[in-house]
């Protein structure tokens, strides 16, 4: 079966990971954040997978490298709304713990594949 160029990316299956593990986490959620956290989390982790497969499809790697920020500015975004649901009571510091520690990973991966582009990163992961 072929293989898209993201799909052999580490760091697109580590962000399809970071999905998964945000569906699960918010199905937990109140009912009445349905629309409101529940959505904007979805949709800013989907976000993160969907940069990096948009990017490996450009014609340049400045291009990629560009979309790359973006999926690294999407994932900040999704730590945000992890807080959020922290200080509300919908996830526990230990899930907060677990799933940081793989976005923080996923951020160096980001940045690291943003320099292999010869881009200088702008982000700062620590």
């Amino acid at each position: 079966m072929k293989q898209f160029r993201f799909q052999k990316l580490d760091v697109w299956q580590q962000a399809r990971m970071l999905n998964k593990r945000i569906y699960s986490l918010s199905r937990a959620f109140p009912s009445h954040e349905a629309y409101a956290l529940t959505s904007q989390i979805r949709r800013a982790s989907i976000s993160v997978s969907s940069n990096i497969a948009e990017g490996s499809g450009r014609n340049s790697d400045a291009d990629f490298a560009h979309f790359l920020e973006i999926a690294y500015g999407s994932l900040m975004e999704v730590i945000s709304q992890l807080f959020i649901a922290l200080d509300e009571g919908y996830i526990t510091q230990l899930q907060m713990d677990e799933i940081t520690s793989e976005a923080d990973f996923l951020a160096l991966q980001l940045v690291a594949l943003s320099k292999t582009l010869g881009r200088v990163s702008r982000t700062k992961t620590h």
